[in-house]
């Protein structure tokens, strides 16, 4: 059973953990390291912008970072640890999303992956996400979604 809660700093570690062990295989594809491995976690999960999903023993299994827009919840960066993977995680952390964004007043949620991540390209449409567009930001080609709640 995997459970989710607002982050602490305690969870920190952990997090930057699953953010290296999830990316790592990218930065072949993409020549770099992604943007989620070298995101400064501590700010938010100070800013009160980080949940974690954890096990029935309290081992965290994924993380989610929500930052408010204007008109928009923005899904910055979900990721589950290699080994939850396929487990439901992924999942369970797309629905805190959809709860959240209902509960913050917001009609929409944004994201946007990279496009050398084939995988999260057919992943997120068949969470009800739809691509918007396509550019270069920060020397990265992102692919944006969106989901009408």
């Amino acid at each position: 059973m995997v459970t989710c809660r607002g982050a602490v700093a305690l969870d920190t570690e952990a997090v930057v953990a699953i953010a290296y062990d999830a990316y790592a295989p990218y930065i072949e594809r993409i020549g770099r390291q992604p943007a989620p491995m070298t995101a400064d976690y501590a700010e938010a999960i100070a800013q009160g912008q980080l949940w974690v999903a954890e096990s029935a023993n309290g081992t965290v299994l994924g993380f989610l970072v929500l930052v408010e827009k204007p008109d928009h919840l923005l899904l910055e960066n979900v990721a589950a640890s290699p080994a939850a993977q396929g487990k439901g995680v992924g999942t369970a952390l797309l629905a805190l999303a959809e709860r959240r964004a209902r509960e913050r007043g917001y009609a929409r949620i944004r994201l946007y992956t990279n496009e050398a991540m084939t995988e999260n390209l057919t992943y997120y449409p068949r969470h009800g996400y739809r691509e918007t567009h396509r550019n270069t930001e920060d020397g990265f080609d992102r692919v944006h979604f969106v989901k009408e709640l």
